[in-house]
């Protein structure tokens, strides 16, 4: 027999679980929902049985030693997913807790295999399972390993998709015949770190597909289970492969734009550095606002400020919220408890597809990390390096905020470990000079392009930022408290206002 069969998938309903499953629920398999108890296994079930009945397609859901159905719809109807009309037309309940308790096994095989025959479902849902395996038998009773053999067996041949669903905490030795009998295994965690609860789920098994590896982080709302897939190694995204010679994307700020030999590179990860009050959002923002300019939509992902405080800080605040509202800007503001970092990349997904985003600024990354739950924090490098890979996969332009606390007897271009995420750095730093606090940037890396290694003074009022002077009079100026060269006069750290109020770097003398 040389043909290969085509298994058809059905698709679960859920957001985000045909993606980690490999592209949805292999038709007339036998999978296994398992989890702590409260992990999520009931509602996920429920979600998967109304997203798949119909009135050709009906399902069956039984209930042995758990919940009896009408305190289970009890609960169940307060999700999003719930379909009152489907109850009692396409969906079908049965609860077998007299049934165990006086025959056992056989009592309840027969039972099910009866209303299988009566209601011809295409999906099916035994729940919970763990609970016949925990009963003790008798001598000559048909044992739990018999059960879930004879099961699968039958489901498989009246070709129905079936789901046992069972409180397991862990991948226990005593299930291994469980184990081995499913077609698919999903397994449902809930863990507490500190005062957070995270669920992730993972796929251990899904025969005939290539499912997604790892931990997956899931959310339970009013919706029901929402699924944010691990993002996968940038290399393997498949994204557009960049030409040598990128366009420069400007900044709105000239004379950054000159240091940098033209702009952004197309397609490059820009990570602005410096202390509180540097300007790291101002020039953030300037780079969106530039980028309307230019036609090129943007999107701003906030995490330390809510939008209309973070608008309110901002000298172009005002311009910045009415192209808000207009639609060619989209803010995102996530602040939910125990964040994930693909729960922020999907959305950041969805806007910049959304609007076709050219340019995205995440403002701040240090914000963005403390809005995680501590158990995300952990891998945070990780999950950023594949995030900023996903993103600019887009083909989007990335600038990422920084703040950077300042030392003044060692040099730090950014915070420990995180250098290697940015094709460039821009680095803003405050130095003492005439009594006075000044401001300095410097593009310290732009990744395979030539660029000014200057020091040069820059300046912020209403209008935004203003470049100043290179600050060739001196010496030691990252120290932070510059030395002046002996014999040259002094610029100043602060560039003068010229007749129209802006400032434009003027020198003078000492």
């Amino acid at each position: 027999m040389n043909e290969r069969v085509d298994i058809k998938r059905l698709a679960s309903g859920v957001p985000g679980l045909d993606e980690v499953l490999g592209g949805g629920i292999p038709e007339f398999s036998f999978n296994l929902l398992a989890g702590g108890p409260g992990s999520g296994k009931t509602t996920l079930a429920h979600q998967i049985m109304f997203a798949n009945a119909t009135p050709d397609s009906p399902a069956l859901y039984v209930s042995i030693l758990g919940e009896p159905p009408l305190k289970m719809l009890r609960y169940q109807q307060q999700f999003g997913f719930f379909d009152h009309e489907k109850v009692g037309t396409c969906v079908w309940f049965l609860h077998l807790g007299e049934d165990v308790l006086r025959g056992g096994y056989e009592t309840v095989l027969a039972r099910i295999l009866q209303e299988v025959q009566t209601r011809a479902p295409r999906t099916v849902f035994v729940d919970s399972f763990r609970e016949i395996t925990r009963r003790p038998r008798g001598p000559a009773e048909m044992g739990a390993n018999d059960l879930v053999q004879r099961l699968a067996l039958f489901l498989g041949s009246w070709e129905a998709t079936s789901f046992l669903i069972g409180d397991f905490v862990d991948h226990e030795g005593e299930n291994a015949s469980l184990l081995t009998v499913a077609d698919g295994i999903v397994w449902m965690r809930q863990t507490v770190d500190r005062n957070s609860v995270v669920r992730r789920m993972q796929v251990l098994k899904m025969r005939g597909q290539e499912q997604s590896p790892g931990l997956h982080t899931f959310r339970l709302s009013s919706d029901g289970v929402h699924v944010y897939p691990r993002m996968r190694n940038p290399a393997l995204l498949g994204a557009e492969t960049m030409p040598v010679r990128r366009r420069r994307l400007t900044t709105g700020v000239a004379g950054l734009d000159e240091m940098m030999g033209g702009g952004i590179p197309e397609g490059y990860a820009m990570m602005v550095v410096g202390p509180s009050g540097s300007g790291k959002s101002l020039l953030s923002t300037q780079f969106i606002l530039e980028g309307i300019r230019q036609n090129e939509p943007g999107v701003i992902a906030v995490f330390e400020k809510r939008p209309e405080e973070y608008l309110q800080t901002l000298p172009a605040g005002g311009e910045l919220a009415a192209l808000i509202k207009a639609g060619s800007v989209r803010m995102m503001y996530l602040r939910p408890l125990d964040l994930s970092v693909e729960e922020a990349m999907e959305e950041l997904r969805r806007l910049i597809l959304e609007i076709g985003a050219k340019r995205v600024v995440i403002d701040s990354l240090s914000g963005f990390e403390v809005a995680l739950a501590p158990a995300y924090r952990e891998d945070f490098r990780e999950s950023l390096y594949r995030m900023v890979g996903a993103l600019t996969g887009l083909g989007a332009t990335v600038v990422v905020t920084c703040e950077l606390i300042e030392s003044y007897i060692e040099l730090r271009l950014t915070p420990a470990g995180v250098a290697f995420l940015a094709d460039g750095i821009v680095l803003q730093r405050y130095v003492e000079a005439h009594g006075a606090l000044g401001r300095a940037m410097a593009v310290v890396k732009l990744r395979g392009c030539a660029h000014s290694k200057d020091l040069r003074a820059y300046d912020i009022d209403d209008a935004g930022i203003h470049m100043g002077e290179m600050l060739g009079h001196y010496g030691q100026v990252l120290t932070g408290v510059p030395l002046l060269d002996p014999g040259r006069d002094a610029l100043r750290l602060t560039p003068a206002p010229d007749a129209t109020g802006k400032s434009v770097g003027r020198t003078r003398k000492r």
